[in-house]
C-alpha cells in the first residue's frame, strides 16, 4: 500500500513537472492565432475562461457532446493548481488553455470506445492479422517464442498464425517455420499464452489460423490439448460447413479455429490397422523425406530468398498432409473444431474466387498474388470477400520479415491482411493506425460500398478516379515533450533540434499525397502553425500519417510518429500523442493540432 502511495506521489511530481516545464516554455512562444480566436470567443473577450465557458467549448468547438463539468473538474484543478488563488478563482488563463488542450484525457484525436455495430458476420470486418506470429526476428533464422504471441494480443491482435509440425518432444507437436532453420517453440506453450493474453486488450473473438502438416494422429492431440487448455473458450461451429460466419459479436470471449479441413479417406482403416504406433513414425518418416529436396540452401543467401517464392512457398497455412497422405484417418474431432474452413490453394485465382452460394469460407493469396489477380479480377474479388474471408500474407522473398503496403488488400475487401509485426517500419504504422479505429477493438466495420451487393456498373473500383467526397483541413501547430523523452544531445551535440513535420494520406491511389511543415530551427518547443488541405475521395480507407524528424546534414533524425484513421477522426484541437519507430507511445512527445471536415 505504501508503495502504491510512493508511485503516485512520484506520476504526480512528474505531471506537475512536466506541466511547469512546458508552462514556462510555452510562454516564450506567441499562441496561434485560431487558438487565441477560439479562447477570446468562448471567454467572451476576458481573459481567463471559467469552468462553464470552458465547458461550452468543449461542446460546442470540440463537439464532445457527452462532457461535463464533472468530467473537467481533476484536470481543471491540476491546472489550476499551480497558479495564485486569484487565477483559480478566475479560470484558464490562455497559456493554461492550451496546457489544457495538450492534455490526451480531453482533447485525444480518437473515440476510446467500441462504436461500430459489430452484429453483422465477420465477413463484413477488417480484422487486425498477424503473419507467423511466433517468430522473433526474420523468417529464416530467428527464435520461435510464445513472446511475440502475447505481445501481439496486448496490442489487440485478433488473428494469430501457428505452423504445427510433427515433434519428437513430449507434445508430439511443435510450432516452427518449417523448411527454415528457425527453433521450435512447445504448441502448449503457445496455446496456454493465447488463453492467459487473449481478451486483455479487446473481449473480441481471437482467430487461430493453422498451417496445419500434422498426421492424423498429431491432429487429434492438437484437438484434445487446444481442448483441454481453451475448454469453454473454444468455439464449436454448430456445422460441419458454415452458410454465414457468425457475428464478433457472438463471438466474444472466444477462440475460433481456422485451417483447411481434413479429407476422408475410404481405405484409410485397413491401412491404419497394420499397426498404428508403427504407422504412426512412419508418416512422420515419410512427410520428413518428402520434404527433405525443399529445405533451405544456407550456404547461399541468394537461393534463400529465391526459395522463399510462392512457387516454393505453396503451403502457406492452406497445405494440409491430409491433402497428399491417402493412407491416413481423418481426426474427427480435430474437423469439428474447425470454423472458418480454408479454401483450395490450386487452379487459377479466378476459379479460386468463385463464392459458394451454400457455404461460406477463406481463402489466402500471397501479396503478389493479390496484386495481380486485383489488375484483372478486382471486381471478383470484391464479390468474394462480401461474404467470404480473404487473407494476404506477405510474398515469400521478405525473409527480412518486412511488410507490403496494407491497402493493397483493404481497397479489395481483404479482411485477414497479415503482417508480421516485428517488422517495424511506415507499412506496419500503417496497420497499427488503422486499428486505433474502433476503440482498438481489432475488429473494424468495412465500408458498406464493400460489403453491399450491386450491379456491375455500381460496384466500387479503387483504381477508378472518384468525385472528391470530403476536403480535411489539417492545422499543425506547434509539438512539445522531446526535452523530457530524449536525452539533451540525442538529435545534436552543441545545438537544440531543427524539427519539421511530415503531414501525408495514405488511402486509395488517387487520395495519397504528402507534404510537410517548414523547419524550426534550433528549438526544442518547435512552433509551426500550418494548415493543409487533403481532398478525399475515399475517406473511408484514408489513414493521416504525421511523422517529426529532425533535419541534419545527412539523414534525418527521426522524432516520432503515428497514423489516425480519418474516417475517426475528433474533430477540433487535437492532441495527438507520437508513438516510437515500434508503435510504442512516448510519455510526453505530442503535437497539438486542428482537425476540420468539409463534406460536400
Amino acid at each position: 500500500m505504501v508503495k502504491k502511495k510512493e508511485m503516485k506521489k512520484e506520476i504526480y511530481k512528474y505531471k506537475v513537472l512536466n506541466f511547469l516545464t512546458r508552462k514556462f516554455e510555452l510562454k516564450k512562444q506567441e499562441p496561434s492565432l485560431d487558438i487565441k480566436e477560439a479562447f477570446h470567443m468562448f471567454a467572451k473577450g476576458g481573459e481567463y475562461m471559467s469552468n462553464d465557458q470552458l465547458l461550452g467549448f468543449m461542446l460546442e468547438h470540440q463537439g464532445d457532446k457527452n462532457c461535463t463539468l464533472m468530467d473537467l473538474e481533476v484536470v481543471l484543478l491540476q491546472i489550476a493548481g499551480n497558479s495564485n488563488t486569484t487565477s483559480r478563482e478566475q479560470g484558464l488563463s490562455l497559456m493554461e488553455f492550451i496546457n489544457f488542450l495538450l492534455l490526451d484525457d480531453f482533447n485525444g484525436p480518437l473515440k476510446t470506445e467500441v462504436h461500430h455495430d459489430m452484429r453483422a458476420p465477420l465477413s463484413h470486418y477488417f480484422m487486425y492479422t498477424g503473419h507467423n506470429s511466433y517468430l522473433t526476428g526474420n523468417q529464416l533464422t530467428s527464435d520461435c517464442s510464445d513472446k511475440p504471441i502475447i505481445e501481439a494480443l496486448q496490442q489487440g491482435v485478433r488473428v494469430i498464425e501457428l505452423d504445427l509440425w510433427p515433434s519428437s518432444n513430449e507434445d508430439g507437436i511443435k510450432v516452427v517455420h518449417g523448411r527454415t532453420l528457425t527453433t521450435p517453440v512447445l504448441l502448449t506453450k503457445c496455446l496456454e499464452s493465447i488463453k492467459k493474453y487473449a481478451f486483455v486488450k479487446s473481449d473480441f473473438p481471437v482467430i487461430l489460423t493453422l498451417e496445419d502438416h500434422l498426421t492424423s494422429k498429431l491432429q487429434a492431440k492438437f484437438t484434445e490439448k487446444a481442448t483441454q487448455i481453451f475448454g469453454d473458450m473454444l468455439y464449436y461451429p454448430k456445422t460441419d460447413y458454415l452458410t454465414e460466419f457468425p457475428s464478433p459479436e457472438s463471438l466474444k470471449n472466444l477462440v475460433v479455429i481456422s485451417t483447411k479441413p481434413p479429407k476422408e479417406y475410404a481405405h484409410s482403416n485397413s491401412v491404419m490397422d497394420k499397426g498404428s504406433n508403427n504407422n504412426h513414425m512412419q508418416n512422420e518418416s515419410e512427410l520428413s523425406s518428402g520434404e527433405e529436396e525443399e529445405l533451405w540452401n544456407v550456404e547461399l543467401p541468394d537461393s534463400m530468398a529465391q526459395l522463399t517464392t510462392e512457387e516454393n512457398n505453396v503451403s502457406d497455412e492452406d497445405t494440409n498432409i491430409c491433402d497428399f497422405k491417402p493412407s491416413q484417418q481423418n481426426a474427427p474431432e480435430y474437423k469439428h473444431l474447425i470454423a472458418i474452413h480454408g479454401g483450395k490453394s490450386k487452379g487459377s485465382v479466378k476459379d479460386r474466387l468463385k463464392a459458394d452460394s451454400e457455404v461460406v469460407k477463406r481463402l489466402s493469396l500471397s501479396e503478389k498474388k493479390l496484386k495481380s489477380a486485383s489488375e484483372s479480377h478486382g471486381k471478383d474479388i470484391i464479390r468474394f470477400t462480401q461474404k467470404n474471408i480473404l487473407r494476404v500474407y506477405p510474398k515469400g522473398e521478405r525473409i527480412k520479415s518486412t511488410n507490403f503496403r496494407p491497402h493493397l488488400g483493404w481497397m479489395y475487401g481483404a479482411q485477414m491482411v497479415a503482417f508480421n509485426m516485428q517488422g517495424h517500419g511506415k507499412s506496419l504504422w500503417l496497420m497499427q493506425g488503422m486499428f486505433r479505429a474502433n476503440g482498438g477493438c481489432g475488429y473494424l466495420r468495412k465500408p458498406e460500398f464493400l460489403t453491399r451487393t450491386n450491379s456491375h456498373e455500381d460496384e466500387f473500383d479503387p483504381r477508378r478516379t472518384l468525385p472528391v467526397k470530403q476536403t480535411l483541413r489539417v492545422n499543425v501547430y506547434l509539438g512539445v515533450g522531446w526535452r523530457s523523452d530524449f536525452g539533451a544531445t540525442h538529435f545534436d551535440l552543441f545545438s537544440p533540434p531543427d524539427f519539421y513535420t511530415k503531414v501525408c494520406l495514405v488511402g486509395v491511389p488517387t487520395d495519397c499525397v504528402k507534404k510537410r511543415t517548414r523547419v524550426i530551427k534550433d528549438n526544442w518547443l518547435p512552433v509551426w502553425d500550418e494548415e493543409f488541405e487533403f481532398p478525399l475521395t475515399v475517406p473511408e480507407l484514408a489513414l493521416l500519417r504525421i511523422e517529426v524528424k529532425d533535419k541534419d546534414k545527412g539523414k534525418d533524425d527521426f522524432a516520432g510518429q503515428t497514423c489516425l484513421p480519418v474516417s475517426e477522426l475528433r474533430l477540433g484541437f487535437r492532441s495527438v500523442a507520437l508513438h516510437d519507430r515500434k508503435g510504442k507511445k512516448f510519455k510526453s512527445v505530442k503535437l497539438l493540432m486542428r482537425f476540420q471536415l468539409e463534406i460536400f
